[in-house]
């Protein structure tokens, strides 16, 4: 049975009336030329840090726990650098929905794409195994202008409206959305050579997951994703964005992971996991910080999030 989705219209309500203004007024944000609409986000970036509370303890013990060479202070000013990433990534939302395509190709370099021209030739389904980072929506569109058709895994919000915002955001991009638990959505399209666009590096509840060290941190890691490359057999390729200092962007899908799948998906989770890593050193400050990723540890590991008092 297909499934029944609203319009956007459906939640023009007296409740979401403060989002609708929200999103009018950065529709006109992403009116302004392009270094002046980041300016903006930066701006949002820089009020939420000063406001930022529990998330802004959340950030600045992830960065701890991941970067324990860096002195406070250089801790601290990597904590205000991806708030000011977060605010920027607020108005990129707007401009991967409303942006026209040359704009996007204009300011966006796209490399290593005989990698995934290969594998799709060769007729395989590709998952194309990124990550939560800031500039994780405007990526799509460029991705969308150079491949074939493909499908966006997506998270469902508590808001009926918030995740129904998201979709269609991502479907701009996208051909279709698949909700992140909805594997046999996602081996079907890859059993019919269709790429899938899935982020599994958000911490997991311990079903379908296993301890995998991430900066050298105990983390929960989904095992899910080498199950489903080889399911649908297909070829896993990581791609990641990342927002270049002018303003511009770079996207780049790197060369197929080595022997995946294995028989061991926690391997195969770890291999991943380092990928992650090498690319969150080129932009630390791009990565999801925001997130606890530390969370649902079994009960020998401590709790990375009992005491944040001290970092509000």
């Amino acid at each position: 049975m297909a499934e029944q989705r609203k319009p956007l219209y459906h939640f023009w309500t007296p409740r979401t009336w403060p989002v609708w203004l929200a999103i009018g007024l950065l529709r006109l944000v992403c009116l302004l030329p392009h270094p002046q609409a980041l300016g903006v986000g930066r701006g949002i970036g820089k009020l939420a840090h000063r406001f930022g509370g529990t998330r802004l303890a959340i950030v600045r013990r992830n960065i701890e726990l991941c970067f324990p060479e860096l002195s406070t202070a250089e801790r601290d000013a990597l904590a205000k650098r991806h708030f000011e990433a977060l605010g920027m990534s607020v108005v990129e939302m707007g401009l991967g929905r409303w942006l026209s395509d040359g704009r996007h190709l204009a300011m966006t370099r796209l490399e290593g794409l005989e990698h995934l021209e290969r594998a799709t030739k060769a007729g395989k389904g590709v998952i194309l195994l990124s990550a939560h980072f800031t500039t994780l929506e405007i990526s799509g569109r460029v991705l969308s202008l150079n491949c074939p058709p493909f499908d966006a895994v997506f998270r469902r919000n508590r808001s009926e409206f918030i995740t129904e915002l998201q979709r269609t955001g991502r479907e701009k991009a996208a051909d279709d959305t698949i909700e992140k638990r909805d594997i046999r959505r996602m081996v079907r399209s890859l059993r019919n050579g269709r790429p899938v666009w899935y982020a599994p590096d958000q911490s997991y509840d311990r079903k379908g997951a296993a301890v995998v060290h991430f900066f050298g941190v105990p983390c929960m890691h989904t095992t899910a994703t080498s199950t489903l490359a080889k399911l649908g057999d297909a070829v896993t390729l990581p791609y990641f964005p990342e927002r270049l200092a002018d303003g511009r962007y770079v996207l780049r899908i790197l060369p197929p992971l080595r022997d995946f799948p294995s028989d061991d998906p926690v391997a195969d989770a770890e291999q991943y996991v380092r990928v992650l890593e090498n690319h969150i050193r080129r932009c630390p400050e791009q990565y999801f910080w925001l997130h606890r990723k530390f969370k649902n540890l079994p009960a020998a590991y401590p709790d990375h999030y009992a005491d944040l008092d001290a970092l509000r």
